[in-house]
Parts: structure tokens; sequence; C-alpha cells
């Protein structure tokens, strides 16, 4: 379960909407007051603290969740507006696992969320088996089947693959999928993708128009 907390409604609900896209349980909060409400009765596996809250900022949130031996150990990944050297010092001094600074894309917030967890060795993960229409991928076992037929992809296309299906409906960039399933930003021609989105959607057969072209933009995979 990952916790945000936030008092601008719409980024709070894209932050929610974007983990549970992506196979998390996350809830949203407004202020201290809730969060501190819902820790009585659950402990979650990270919260996402905005520094600018009513009441109580985030820095003295985080300085109380250390304070407590219930909550000391439950990470914690800071989220403000304040792009600042100190601003960010001030959070690492208290405790802050990471450092989120606004404006940042909802991947970011995904990508450095998975990044604390491993770090931390908690157990929070994306669904194992991920099913989109007639598309089953089960990563354990790193199997991808179409209306029940074994579909061999190579690492690269099954990488890409489980992005889109970890995200439905979000479009990505081409840079955007060279830094998520190359690891790369731009040391590899963007017509790569092109080239294993081509392959792909021929290997998924009928079932490759999920993955559609965003003219201008880039990709993303149809829900069904």
């Amino acid at each position: 379960m990952i916790y945000c907390v936030d008092d601008d409604n719409t980024i709070r609900e894209i932050e929610v909407y974007t983990l549970k896209q992506t196979g998390f349980e996350a809830k949203g909060f407004y202020d201290s007051k809730e969060l501190f409400e819902a820790l009585k009765t659950e402990t979650p596996d990270l919260i996402v603290l905005d520094i600018m809250l009513p009441g109580k900022d985030g820095i003295e949130i985080l300085s109380e969740l250390r304070n407590n031996s219930e909550t000391k150990d439950i990470p914690v990944i800071m989220a403000t507006a304040k792009g600042t050297e100190m601003d960010k010092i001030q959070g690492l001094d208290k405790g802050a696992d990471d450092y989120l600074v606004k404006p940042f894309g909802p991947m970011e917030m995904v990508s450095r969320i998975k990044a604390v967890l491993r770090r931390c060795n908690r157990q929070t993960s994306p669904a194992d088996t991920l099913i989109s229409g007639k598309i089953v991928l089960k990563d354990k076992e790193h199997k991808v089947t179409v209306n029940g037929e074994r579909v061999n992809l190579t690492f690269k296309e099954y990488e890409l693959l489980k992005t889109f299906m970890q995200n439905p409906d979000i479009v990505f960039t081409r840079d955007q999928l060279l830094s998520l399933v190359w690891g790369l930003e731009h040391m590899v021609e963007s017509r790569t993708v092109d080239m294993h989105i081509k392959t792909l959607r021929k290997k998924l057969g009928i079932a490759g128009s999920q993955i559609e072209t965003v003219i201008g933009v880039g990709y993303r995979m149809e829900s069904e």
C-alpha cells in the first residue's frame, strides 16, 4: 500500500490513479490529520509526502514519523515544488528516502517508488499476472500468451509489453520507453523503439492492434 499526501486534489488523484494503474494499492490524503488517522489502522509500504501542506508541513510530518517507533521505518519520498539544494538537504537530513521536485512525471514517481522499495526490501510490487484482452503476461514465468497460444518474445519486446500492460492507456514518448526499457537516455536512436514496436505487434497477431501509435507523441496500449 502506498500513501500519497498532497493538498492539491488534482495532483493527489493523478498520483493515486497512476499507482493503481501500475499494479499498486494506493490511497490519497489531504493533510497530516487524514494521514495520521489512517496510520492508526494500517501501515503503508511507502509514503509520498508533499512538503507544502496546510497545518503541519511535510518536514514536521516526516519528523513525527521518524520519532514514532511504529512508523520510523516507513520509507518516505518527499515531493515539493521547491527545488533548491537546501530544501532537499533538509528533507534528507530529517530522514527522507528520496526526493521528487514538482512538476514530475507520473512514471518518474513510479520508478522512484520501485527503487526505494527495492532498497528497503519491501515486498510491495506490481501484480505477477497481467491481463489485457486476449494477452496474458506471467512475469515469474516470463511467459506471454495470446488467446492461449504461447508467444516468443525477445527480452526487450517482453519488457516493452510489460511496461504497456502495467500502464494501460498511458502514452509513452520514445525517450520515456528508451529510459524505462533500455535504461538509456540518448545512447540509442529513438527509431529502435519503433522497430521493436513493429515486431512486437507482429508477434502478438490480432492483439497487436492494442498498441496504438499516438501521432507526434509516442505509443500507448489500449485497455480492454
